[in-house]
């Protein structure tokens, strides 16, 4: 439990620190409208895999933590993108996205989830071979947790892109 707040906590920190990125007008604008073109073709289900090629790399030993961090940084980066195109919306603050949006805090949730995973199938890698115990053994001990974080780091993603679609679509009519 204590690895998944460290995690939530370096993700948050990762995401505001891309979004307080400077970001040039042109790149601004071609990260936008690239953005609000894919938007405005994709649905929940959409939503869910582009998220879920985010996050399954998370998952990887070790690799995961980097990942994520990379991955919270430049999804922050692309909302100070957003911002600075629409200046309308500077008031929002970028972490207020991540925690009172209902996709977002599942999101985050999500990838705080994987790379705590992460983590701990390294942890207890490590530990274990300093008991000597036979790599084999190891890894096997390892695959049911595996699995259980990625059935879980999937549903909370898929629930989270159908949620996201419907917002999208409900700002959209209104």
């Amino acid at each position: 439990m204590i690895t998944f707040f460290v995690f939530l906590g370096l993700f948050a920190l990762s995401f505001q620190i891309g979004a307080m990125s400077k970001v040039g007008y042109d790149e601004a604008n071609n990260f936008s409208n690239d953005f609000l073109s894919v938007m405005n073709d994709t649905d929940g289900f959409g939503i869910f895999a582009n998220n879920s090629m985010a996050a399954l790399p998370m998952l990887i030993p070790g690799f995961g933590i980097p990942w994520g961090g990379y991955m919270a940084w430049s999804t922050g980066f692309g909302f100070a993108a957003i911002i600075s195109t629409m200046p309308g919306l500077s008031d929002i603050q970028p972490l207020s996205i991540l925690f009172l949006s209902p996709f977002g805090a599942i999101e985050i949730i999500a990838y705080s989830i994987a790379m705590s995973c992460s983590f701990h199938f390294v942890y207890n890698l490590i530990k274990k071979l300093k008991l000597k115990i036979e790599i084999k053994t190891i890894l096997q001990s390892q695959i049911k947790p595996s699995f259980i974080g990625i059935g879980i780091v999937l549903a909370l993603l898929l629930v989270a892109g159908f949620i996201e679609d419907y917002m999208i679509k409900l700002s959209q009519a209104a």
